[in-house]
Protein backbone atom coordinates (compact mmCIF):
# COMPACT_ATOMS: atom_id res chain seq x y z
CA UNK A 1 0.00 0.00 0.00
CA UNK A 2 1.12 3.80 -1.00
CA UNK A 3 -0.27 6.71 -1.06
CA UNK A 4 -1.24 9.13 -4.00
CA UNK A 5 -2.15 12.95 -3.84
CA UNK A 6 -4.93 14.13 -6.08
CA UNK A 7 -4.78 17.52 -7.92
CA UNK A 8 -6.76 19.16 -5.25
CA UNK A 9 -4.34 17.93 -2.27
CA UNK A 10 -6.23 14.88 -0.58
CA UNK A 11 -4.36 11.92 -0.20
CA UNK A 12 -5.48 8.29 -1.27
CA UNK A 13 -4.16 5.19 -0.85
CA UNK A 14 -3.56 2.79 -3.25
CA UNK A 15 -2.94 -0.90 -4.13
CA UNK A 16 0.44 -1.32 -5.83
CA UNK A 17 2.35 -4.54 -7.45
CA UNK A 18 5.11 -5.07 -9.83
CA UNK A 19 8.46 -3.14 -10.30
CA UNK A 20 8.62 -0.08 -11.87
CA UNK A 21 12.07 -0.47 -13.09
CA UNK A 22 12.03 -3.61 -14.70
CA UNK A 23 7.70 -3.84 -15.38
CA UNK A 24 6.74 -3.36 -19.72
CA UNK A 25 4.25 -0.24 -18.48
CA UNK A 26 1.97 0.46 -15.78
CA UNK A 27 -1.83 -0.35 -15.27
CA UNK A 28 -4.51 1.59 -13.13
CA UNK A 29 -7.24 -0.41 -12.17
CA UNK A 30 -10.13 1.21 -10.86
CA UNK A 31 -12.55 -0.37 -8.05
CA UNK A 32 -15.91 -2.00 -8.50
CA UNK A 33 -18.38 0.20 -5.93
CA UNK A 34 -17.49 -2.02 -3.28
CA UNK A 35 -14.23 -0.41 -2.71
CA UNK A 36 -11.24 -1.17 -2.47
CA UNK A 37 -11.63 -5.40 -1.30
CA UNK A 38 -10.25 -8.32 -1.18
CA UNK A 39 -11.26 -8.84 -5.07
CA UNK A 40 -9.64 -5.88 -5.94
CA UNK A 41 -6.67 -6.24 -4.49
CA UNK A 42 -5.90 -9.26 -5.73
CA UNK A 43 -6.00 -7.52 -9.17
CA UNK A 44 -2.74 -5.70 -9.32
CA UNK A 45 -1.10 -9.03 -8.54
CA UNK A 46 -2.35 -10.66 -11.18
CA UNK A 47 -1.35 -7.62 -13.92
CA UNK A 48 2.47 -7.87 -12.07
CA UNK A 49 2.54 -11.35 -12.95
CA UNK A 50 2.06 -10.10 -16.50
CA UNK A 51 4.83 -7.69 -16.52
CA UNK A 52 2.96 -4.67 -15.13
CA UNK A 53 3.58 -2.43 -12.66
CA UNK A 54 -0.19 -1.94 -11.39
CA UNK A 55 -1.44 0.96 -9.27
CA UNK A 56 -5.00 0.45 -7.42
CA UNK A 57 -6.69 3.38 -6.22
CA UNK A 58 -9.12 3.69 -2.89
CA UNK A 59 -11.56 5.80 -4.61
CA UNK A 60 -13.53 6.47 -2.11
CA UNK A 61 -10.76 7.45 0.31
CA UNK A 62 -12.14 11.13 -0.25
CA UNK A 63 -15.55 10.45 1.55
CA UNK A 64 -14.84 6.99 3.56
CA UNK A 65 -11.17 6.14 3.46
CA UNK A 66 -10.65 2.25 3.66
CA UNK A 67 -13.86 1.02 2.98
CA UNK A 68 -14.52 -2.16 2.36
CA UNK A 69 -17.77 -3.39 1.26
CA UNK A 70 -19.74 -7.06 1.19
CA UNK A 71 -21.54 -8.26 -1.67
CA UNK A 72 -24.95 -7.50 -0.78
CA UNK A 73 -27.87 -5.14 -0.61
CA UNK A 74 -26.58 -3.08 2.16
CA UNK A 75 -23.06 -3.21 0.60
CA UNK A 76 -24.64 -1.84 -2.78
CA UNK A 77 -26.75 0.86 -1.16
CA UNK A 78 -23.31 1.86 0.56
CA UNK A 79 -21.72 1.81 -2.49
CA UNK A 80 -23.76 3.81 -4.59
CA UNK A 81 -24.19 6.51 -1.88
CA UNK A 82 -20.34 6.63 -1.42
CA UNK A 83 -19.82 6.65 -5.30
CA UNK A 84 -22.39 9.59 -5.62
CA UNK A 85 -20.14 11.47 -3.15
CA UNK A 86 -16.99 11.14 -4.72
CA UNK A 87 -18.04 10.74 -8.42
CA UNK A 88 -17.13 14.53 -9.26
CA UNK A 89 -13.66 14.20 -7.85
CA UNK A 90 -13.25 10.84 -9.62
CA UNK A 91 -11.56 11.55 -12.96
CA UNK A 92 -8.51 13.86 -10.88
CA UNK A 93 -7.86 10.81 -8.68
CA UNK A 94 -7.75 8.60 -11.86
CA UNK A 95 -5.20 11.02 -12.92
CA UNK A 96 -2.65 10.73 -9.45
CA UNK A 97 -2.85 7.28 -10.14
CA UNK A 98 -2.10 7.23 -13.80
CA UNK A 99 0.43 9.64 -12.19
CA UNK A 100 2.16 6.85 -10.36
CA UNK A 101 1.79 4.08 -12.67
CA UNK A 102 3.85 6.14 -15.70
CA UNK A 103 6.70 5.41 -13.38
CA UNK A 104 7.27 2.32 -15.50
CA UNK A 105 6.38 3.68 -18.84
CA UNK A 106 3.32 3.41 -20.96
CA UNK A 107 0.18 3.24 -19.16
CA UNK A 108 -3.39 2.05 -19.56
CA UNK A 109 -6.37 1.85 -17.23
CA UNK A 110 -8.68 -1.39 -16.57
CA UNK A 111 -12.08 -0.61 -14.71
CA UNK A 112 -14.37 -3.13 -13.52
CA UNK A 113 -18.33 -1.97 -13.24
CA UNK A 114 -17.86 2.00 -12.02
CA UNK A 115 -14.49 1.77 -12.87
CA UNK A 116 -15.57 0.35 -16.57
CA UNK A 117 -17.34 3.60 -16.80
CA UNK A 118 -14.43 6.04 -15.32
CA UNK A 119 -12.27 4.16 -17.50
CA UNK A 120 -14.33 5.29 -20.53
CA UNK A 121 -14.23 8.77 -19.21
CA UNK A 122 -10.45 8.96 -18.84
CA UNK A 123 -9.72 7.39 -22.56
CA UNK A 124 -12.05 10.26 -23.38
CA UNK A 125 -10.86 12.86 -21.36
CA UNK A 126 -7.49 12.03 -20.48
CA UNK A 127 -3.78 12.33 -22.12
CA UNK A 128 -1.33 10.12 -21.36
CA UNK A 129 -2.83 6.52 -21.74
CA UNK A 130 -1.73 4.40 -24.68
CA UNK A 131 -5.25 1.66 -24.21
CA UNK A 132 -8.46 1.49 -21.78
CA UNK A 133 -10.05 -1.19 -20.76
CA UNK A 134 -13.73 -1.52 -19.61
CA UNK A 135 -15.64 -4.43 -17.62
CA UNK A 136 -19.66 -3.97 -17.65
CA UNK A 137 -19.04 0.04 -17.22
CA UNK A 138 -23.26 1.05 -17.49
CA UNK A 139 -22.11 4.36 -18.55
CA UNK A 140 -20.70 3.14 -21.99
CA UNK A 141 -24.17 3.54 -23.81
CA UNK A 142 -24.90 6.44 -22.45
CA UNK A 143 -22.32 8.57 -23.00
CA UNK A 144 -21.60 6.48 -26.54
CA UNK A 145 -21.49 9.95 -28.38
CA UNK A 146 -17.78 10.72 -26.61
CA UNK A 147 -14.53 9.54 -28.53
CA UNK A 148 -12.13 7.60 -26.52
CA UNK A 149 -8.51 9.18 -26.78
CA UNK A 150 -6.59 5.74 -27.28
CA UNK A 151 -7.72 2.29 -28.15
CA UNK A 152 -10.60 0.71 -26.05
CA UNK A 153 -11.58 -2.20 -25.16
CA UNK A 154 -14.94 -2.91 -23.81
CA UNK A 155 -16.64 -6.21 -22.15
CA UNK A 156 -20.36 -6.98 -21.30
CA UNK A 157 -22.59 -9.27 -20.54
CA UNK A 158 -26.01 -10.26 -22.50
CA UNK A 159 -27.08 -11.78 -19.24
CA UNK A 160 -26.78 -7.93 -17.23
CA UNK A 161 -30.07 -6.72 -16.93
CA UNK A 162 -28.18 -3.32 -15.50
CA UNK A 163 -27.00 -2.72 -18.70
CA UNK A 164 -29.91 -3.95 -21.57
CA UNK A 165 -28.03 -5.69 -24.11
CA UNK A 166 -29.89 -3.29 -26.93
CA UNK A 167 -28.04 -0.36 -25.42
CA UNK A 168 -24.60 -2.86 -25.66
CA UNK A 169 -25.52 -2.90 -29.28
CA UNK A 170 -26.15 0.81 -29.84
CA UNK A 171 -22.95 1.48 -28.41
CA UNK A 172 -21.03 -0.72 -30.75
CA UNK A 173 -22.70 1.26 -33.51
CA UNK A 174 -22.33 4.55 -31.99
CA UNK A 175 -18.57 3.55 -32.05
CA UNK A 176 -18.24 1.51 -35.52
CA UNK A 177 -15.52 2.48 -37.82
CA UNK A 178 -13.32 5.06 -35.41
CA UNK A 179 -10.07 5.73 -34.74
CA UNK A 180 -8.72 4.86 -31.80
CA UNK A 181 -9.95 1.45 -32.52
CA UNK A 182 -13.05 0.48 -29.69
CA UNK A 183 -13.68 -3.18 -29.87
CA UNK A 184 -16.56 -4.68 -28.02
CA UNK A 185 -17.19 -7.97 -26.76
CA UNK A 186 -20.51 -9.98 -25.02
CA UNK A 187 -20.37 -13.15 -22.91
CA UNK A 188 -22.89 -15.07 -22.05
CA UNK A 189 -22.45 -14.04 -18.18
CA UNK A 190 -23.73 -11.40 -15.95
CA UNK A 191 -22.81 -8.56 -14.43
CA UNK A 192 -19.95 -8.59 -12.20
CA UNK A 193 -19.29 -11.93 -14.37
CA UNK A 194 -15.03 -11.73 -13.30
CA UNK A 195 -15.55 -11.08 -9.92
CA UNK A 196 -14.76 -14.66 -8.08
CA UNK A 197 -16.61 -13.21 -5.05
CA UNK A 198 -19.61 -12.66 -6.54
CA UNK A 199 -22.89 -15.01 -7.12
CA UNK A 200 -22.15 -13.41 -10.87
CA UNK A 201 -19.13 -14.68 -11.32
CA UNK A 202 -18.70 -16.84 -14.54
CA UNK A 203 -15.20 -18.62 -14.92
CA UNK A 204 -15.84 -18.92 -18.27
CA UNK A 205 -16.44 -15.69 -19.39
CA UNK A 206 -14.21 -14.37 -16.99
CA UNK A 207 -11.04 -16.01 -17.92
CA UNK A 208 -11.37 -15.19 -21.99
CA UNK A 209 -12.24 -11.60 -20.60
CA UNK A 210 -8.92 -11.82 -18.94
CA UNK A 211 -7.05 -12.90 -21.43
CA UNK A 212 -8.42 -10.97 -24.00
CA UNK A 213 -7.56 -7.74 -22.00
CA UNK A 214 -3.63 -8.76 -21.65
CA UNK A 215 -3.34 -9.64 -24.99
CA UNK A 216 -4.88 -5.99 -26.21
CA UNK A 217 -2.61 -4.69 -22.99
CA UNK A 218 0.55 -6.14 -24.97
CA UNK A 219 -0.46 -4.19 -28.78
CA UNK A 220 -0.24 -1.25 -26.89
CA UNK A 221 2.00 -1.20 -24.12
CA UNK A 222 5.27 -2.30 -26.63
Amino acid sequence: MIKLISEDGIELSACVAGNPESSRGGVVVLQEIFGLNSHIRDLPRRFAEAGYYTVAPAMFDRAEPGVELDYNAQGKDHGIALKNAVDNHAIIDVSAGISEAAKAGPVSVVGFCWGGSLAWRAATSLGGLVSAVSYYGGELPRKSGLVAHCPFLAHFGSQDTSIPIDDVKAFIKAQANVAPIVETHIYDADHGFNCDARDQYNAAAATEAWQRTLNFLERFSN
